[in-house]
């Protein structure tokens, strides 16, 4: 009996270990970017109230607007609620969408284009959160001396360009530091918020919403202005529901009550009472909460935890890309795994060169946090708004909820992100047309592609000859048959009602067929991982040909070679050396009658053109494979 006893404490142990364990990676994952934000938030919210002078009861407004905006907008919308809506344990965008594709009801296409435009804007916030983060915390060098103030851009230049050269080595080495290291970075906000609020007990008052709203009604066209920089407190928010996969949604949850809103709160409500107290602080109130003497270490620790930040969003975005590229909505890139014990760490050289020319060119352009502060929100809050909306179909479609139920939790959520938004879009003119550029390019792309694969899909269909009739004509035996050779053959296709073109092909221009001929069709199914068990199917057409399936759910590498193993469960055993790989490689031609513009058949070629060779994405054996090319006008 106490045997049994003492083994289920130590089962309990375990699981609190790897609990708490998960926790603290959350923290460095998840809560990075959001992190940041007490760097600049509140210093850019006071801009547009401080040129008349900051009364005392517009920075309590002001403290309150931050706090009740985390508390609705991350713990309640995020935290509470949207972690529950996922796709077999994966979140983000793109995978609620997947999600709602499969029960979408005459109205794919408005959900398709919800979802890359939520995807697109996370790209955008992908760019512009490290130029933000790492000068926001750079900047601290300016007060520990001002000698340094023209080193700010360069340094900040030197510290992401390392940040990008590392990405192909993988981070799985140094990752588990990035917990701890924003763990204390959370307790440090926490402490110096704790330190100054006895300069005024008053902005306890902050907890009260009242004062809140009362600011909004009272400061007029300046309080629209003032809920731009509010937003700035949740940037980061999104990845809470991204990471989902990664950490689980209770160790994100305590992660965030236990530790990172408390930490927060208690900084935000610091500077206020700071703020206060000294109003000269309202230039820097972040860095000038802390002695002369702790400067450097807390700029040191605040880079530390930026580069952090960035690395999780950069990470995001390899994520977001290689999902968007298994659902057909991108082109195939190269995708590298960076661990071998860690799926979340890979690696797109593709991605990794957009994001950092993105982000120089940002650094350089604006120069500043305080520049770049304005074009920052838009992106963030879009996404949230396609989060709500995507949020909406799911209750109805997937938890079966009344409209009544539905409408009554969202509809609040949904109109304060709208006012958000239509706050931030006031900035357009500031810099804030960048996000929404970068994000009109990325859907631009995504619908090109998803339209010009499709329209390529029914034309090619025309020509295509059943497999079934193909096969029937040539069993039989005749004088014009092809000479049979030793050896299997694999036909790759999209389609495996069609005879495959490399096929065709072969036996056109070569006059002969194998002894073994299977049509392989690789599809991706709309969750993010499929069981083994469930990964491969084979059917018998005739003596010579069989049908081939391999499934491979979209946060998963579609290794061929590996996969075929799985077929000795069928009867089938494939001996690589004796077994050649036959693709299909297509020459587009532009075609005016297309349905497709002229510039975005160019766009639609280009970007075919430009993606990998599918022998290495599917991780074929180089030396088997055999490629039949054709000319094809779209």
């Amino acid at each position: 009996m106490s045997h049994s006893v003492e083994k289920t404490d130590g089962s309990r142990k375990k699981e609190l270990t790897k609990f708490l364990g998960l926790a603290l990676g959350s923290v460095g994952v998840v809560y990075g970017d959001i992190g940041t934000s007490p760097l600049y938030a509140f210093r850019e919210a006071l801009r547009p109230v401080a040129a008349d002078g900051v009364s005392r009861f517009e920075i309590i407004g002001l403290i309150s607007l931050m706090i009740w905006t985390l508390t609705i907008i991350v713990t309640l919308k995020y935290v509470l609620f949207l972690l529950r809506a996922d796709n077999n344990g994966e979140g983000g965008t793109l995978s609620l969408l997947a999600l709602l594709m499969k029960f979408a009801n005459g109205h794919a296409n408005r959900l398709f284009f919800m979802g890359i435009a939520g995807a697109a804007l996370f790209i955008g916030d992908a760019m512009i959160a490290p130029a933000l983060s790492v000068l926001s915390a750079v900047e601290g060098l300016k007060l520990v001396t001002p000698a340094l103030s023209d080193y700010v851009v360069p340094i900040s230049v030197v510290i992401l360009l390392a940040l990008f050269a590392v990405q192909s080595r993988g981070t799985a080495a140094v990752s588990k530091f990035f917990g701890p290291i924003t763990a204390i970075w959370f307790l440090v906000l926490g402490i110096a918020g704790i330190s100054h609020i006895s300069d005024d007990l008053g902005i306890l008052a902050a907890f009260n919403p009242w004062y809140a709203v009362y600011f909004l009604f009272h400061a007029g066209f300046v309080g629209i202005v003032v809920l731009g920089a509010v937003f700035l407190t949740v940037t980061g928010a999104e990845a809470l529901y991204a990471d989902l996969g990664h950490f689980g949604r209770k160790p994100i949850q305590w992660a965030w009550i236990c530790l990172v809103f408390p930490s927060l709160a208690l900084n935000y409500l610091g500077q206020g009472a700071m703020v206060l107290k000294h109003p000269e602080a309202m230039s820097d109130p972040f860095y000038l909460m802390f002695p002369e003497w702790a400067l450097l270490p807390v700029v040191i620790l605040a880079t530390a935890a930026t580069i952090i930040a960035s690395q999780a969003v950069i990470t995001g975005a390899f994520s977001l890309t290689r999902q968007a590229i298994h659902l057909g909505f991108l082109p195939r890139m190269a995708i590298f795994h960076t661990s071998e014990t860690q799926t979340g760490q890979i690696y797109l050289p593709n991605v990794n060169i957009l994001l950092m020319f993105g982000v120089m060119v940002l650094v350089f352009v604006f120069g500043s946090s305080e520049s770049l502060a304005t074009a920052y929100g838009i992106s963030v809050t879009g996404a949230m708004v396609v989060d709500t909306l995507l949020a909406f179909e799911f209750v109805r479609g997937r938890w079966k909820w009344p409209l009544y139920a539905a409408v009554g939790l969202l509809l609040p959520l949904l109109l304060l992100e709208m006012v958000f938004l239509g706050a931030n879009l006031l900035k357009i003119h500031d810099g804030g047309y960048v996000p929404v550029l970068i994000a009109v390019t990325i859907v631009v792309i995504m619908w090109t592609w998803r339209r010009g694969t499709k329209i390529l899909h029914d034309k090619t269909r025309h020509t295509d000859i059943p497999l079934p009739s193909f096969v029937k004509s040539i069993e039989r035996k005749s004088a014009h048959a092809p000479v049979e050779v030793p050896g299997t053959a694999i036909f790759l296709t999209s389609d495996p009602e069609s005879t495959p073109a490399a096929l065709l092909h072969n036996i056109k221009h070569n006059h002969v067929l194998h002894a073994q001929n299977f049509i392989l069709t690789i599809r991706t199914a709309n969750t993010p991982v499929v069981p083994k068990e469930e990964r491969v199917s084979a059917r018998v057409i005739s003596e010579r040909f069989s049908l081939l399936e391999m499934n491979f759910g979209y946060m998963e590498t579609q290794n061929v070679s590996q996969a075929l193993g799985l077929f000795r469960k069928t009867g089938l055993k494939f001996d690589i050396m004796s077994t050649s790989f036959y693709l299909g490689r297509r020459k587009l031609v532009p075609d005016a009658q297309s349905g497709m513009p002229y510039w975005q058949d160019r766009l639609f070629i280009a970007l075919a053109n430009a993606a990998i060779d599918p022998s290495d994405y599917f991780r074929l054996p180089t030396n088997r494979v055999v490629e039949l090319g054709s000319h094809v006008i779209i």
